[in-house]
């Protein structure tokens, strides 16, 4: 009887102070959040680069009006990403110590300025501080024949490096990198 009660006993004290922990989760992010690595192989663990970015989508809007011309863009949605070069690169013509930058982008129609910033955690493009950039570089606007409802960032090996590739809608700029 004496390990009945106190079986009980656990047993409702385990129920109220579930129930009075019970956590309020946030729904999923309009612009969930993803990561691009190279090399882009989940069995690889001696990354790179890596980056960290927001994924707005388009839906019916146009990208001009979310990433306006001639404006520095977050490059995505909500925090600027982040982007994590393990070792020393030259990115885009410019020699980059390995560290964390913050990535922003200065969209174009004919080519794009892409900023790697020293000032990381920053949400949008508000705090932004152009003495802080560590590189700026002009890349071209390619256009494609497939339209990406979502803001993406992927790595594609060449011959001598890789390019960080960011498209959206039709539009497709790329930006070289050698290790």
């Amino acid at each position: 009887m004496k390990n009945i009660l106190t079986l009980s006993f656990i047993a409702l004290a385990m129920i109220f102070t579930t129930n009075t922990q019970a956590q309020e989760f946030s729904g999923l992010d309009k612009s969930p959040l993803d990561i691009a690595s190279f090399p882009s192989s989940y069995r690889v663990s001696d990354k790179a680069v890596r980056i960290t970015y927001s994924r707005p989508q388009l839906k019916g809007r146009a990208m001009a009006d979310l990433a306006p011309e001639g404006q520095v863009w977050r490059t995505g949605a909500n925090e600027a990403p982040e982007i994590v070069f393990y070792k020393d690169v030259n990115f885009g013509g410019k020699n980059i110590p390995a560290g964390t930058y913050s990535l922003f982008t200065i969209p174009g129609r004919s080519e794009w300025t892409v900023i790697l910033n020293k000032n990381i955690n920053q949400w949008g493009a508000y705090s932004y501080d152009e003495g802080a950039d560590v590189a700026r570089v002009s890349v071209p606007v390619n256009d494609d024949a497939e339209s990406l409802e979502a803001f993406s960032i992927a790595f594609k090996e060449v011959a001598d490096g890789v390019h960080m590739i960011m498209g959206w809608d039709k539009t497709r700029v790329a930006v070289p990198i050698t290790m």
